[in-house]
C-alpha cells in the first residue's frame, strides 16, 4: 500500500515542530535567567550591554552574550544593534523578574526541567505498570509546582473563597482550614494572609515538601497560625470548617475514598474546596478548544496519573478529568452538593458539600 504525502501538510507540521522546539529552548533560557538573576539585573535598568550584565551578575561574559541573543531572538528581550544593548520591557519583567507580580511565571518553568530529567523514568513507567510516585521525581518538579501555582493562588484565592457560600465569614470569625496535599505550602500561606483569624493546617505525604512548607510559613511571618504535618490524604486528624484540595485530587490513588474521608472530617456546615486543572467535559472539544490541554495531558501521562497508579486503588482520573467526572467522584463519596464556583483558563473551582 502506497501512502501519498501531502508536502504542504508536511511542511506546515515541520514549521509547527520548529516552533515547539523553539518554545522549549526559550523556556529553558527563561528559567536560567531567573535562576542566575539575569532578569532581575535587567529589570528597570534600561539598555544594557552583555558585559555590563555579566559584571552585575558575576556570570561568564561570553555565555551571557549567547543567552542574551537567544532571549532576544525569542522575543523576550529587545536588542538595539546601534548601541549593542539589550533591554527588558516593564511588561515582560512582570512575568520573568518580579516574583511578587501576579504574572510571574519564570520559576514555575522548573517543572519542564523535571519532565526532561525524568524522561527515562516516564518511558519506563509507560511501558511498565504505569506507576511512578511523586516522591520519585527530580526536585525540580516540587520547586516548579510551587511557583507554577503560587501566582494563580495569590490572584485566585480571594475570588474563590468569596464564591463559596458563607465560607469567608466563617474564616474571618476564626474558622479552621485543612490543606490536603499542601506541597510547599503556597496556598496555605496565601490563606493565612487573607484570613489572619483562621487556623490553617497543611498535610502532605511527602516529608521534604512538608519541611519546605514550614520554612515558607516562617519566611512569610505566619508560623503562629499555619502549621504543616506529614500525613496522607486518609491519615490526617481533626475536623475543619474548610478542607481544600489544590490541584492534587487527580494525583491521588483513591479520590473517592479521600473525599469520603474529608466528608467525615468536616465540621457541621463545612465545605470542601476542590481546585482542579481546567478541562472541558467533552474529550474532542477539550483537545480542540482548551489551550492548556497539551500541557496538562503531558503532565497527566508522565506525573499525575502514574502517581495515582502508585497508590492504593489507582483510579487515575487524570489531570483533565473535567467537572462532570469530578462530580461523579464526589457523588460516589457521598457528597451531593457539587457546584462550579469559578473557573479560570488554568483551573476549575468546585464547592463541594454533603
Amino acid at each position: 500500500m502506497t501512502t501519498t504525502i501531502d508536502e504542504a501538510k508536511l511542511e506546515a507540521f515541520m514549521g509547527q515542530l520548529a516552533g515547539y522546539m523553539t518554545g522549549a529552548t526559550v523556556c529553558l533560557g527563561i528559567w536560567l535567567g531567573d535562576r542566575l538573576g539575569l532578569f532581575q539585573a535587567l529589570n528597570g535598568s534600561g539598555p544594557t550591554t552583555a558585559d555590563e550584565l555579566a559584571e552585575r551578575t558575576n556570570c561568564h561574559p561570553r555565555l551571557v552574550r549567547e543567552w542574551l541573543n537567544a532571549q532576544a531572538a525569542g522575543g523576550v528581550l529587545a536588542y538595539d544593534g546601534a548601541t549593542d544593548t539589550y533591554e527588558l520591557s516593564a511588561e515582560v519583567g512582570l512575568a520573568v523578574a518580579d516574583e511578587d507580580s501576579p504574572a510571574f511565571t519564570a520559576r514555575g518553568l522548573s517543572v519542564l526541567n523535571s519532565l526532561f530529567i525524568d524522561a527515562e523514568k516516564a518511558a519506563d513507567t509507560i511501558r511498565g505498570n504505569g506507576a511512578l510516585s511523586w516522591a520519585d521525581h527530580d526536585h525540580h518538579l516540587f520547586d516548579g509546582t510551587e511557583w507554577f501555582f503560587r501566582t494563580g493562588y495569590r490572584e485566585g484565592l480571594p475570588v474563590w473563597i468569596n464564591a463559596l457560600d458563607g465560607v469567608s465569614d466563617v474564616l474571618h470569625a476564626g474558622g479552621s482550614i485543612a490543606d490536603i496535599g499542601c506541597g510547599h505550602g503556597a496556598a496555605a500561606v496565601v490563606l493565612a494572609d487573607l484570613y489572619p483569624e483562621a487556623t490553617i493546617t497543611g498535610f502532605d505525604f511527602h516529608t521534604p515538601s512538608v519541611d519546605t512548607a514550614t520554612e515558607r510559613a516562617a519566611e512569610a511571618g505566619v508560623p503562629d497560625r499555619v502549621s504543616f504535618r506529614q500525613a496522607d490524604a486518609q491519615g490526617y486528624d481533626g475536623s475543619y470548617d474548610l478542607i481544600c484540595f489544590f490541584d492534587c485530587l487527580h494525583d491521588m490513588g483513591d479520590p473517592v475514598g479521600i473525599l469520603r474521608y474529608a466528608r467525615e472530617h468536616l465540621n457541621p456546615g463545612g465545605t470542601i474546596l476542590l481546585v482542579e486543572p481546567f478541562a472541558l467535559d467533552d474529550l474532542a472539544a477539550n483537545i480542540a478548544d482548551n489551550p492548556m490541554a497539551a500541557i496538562f495531558y503531558t503532565a497527566s501521562a508522565t506525573i499525575c496519573t502514574p502517581n495515582s497508579h502508585s497508590q492504593d486503588v489507582g483510579l487515575g482520573i487524570g489531570t483533565q478529568a473535567g467537572a462532570a467526572r469530578l462530580r461523579e467522584v464526589a457523588n460516589e463519596a457521598g457528597l451531593t452538593h457539587v457546584r462550579t464556583a469559578d473557573q479560570t483558563p488554568f483551573n476549575l473551582v468546585l464547592e463541594v458539600r454533603p
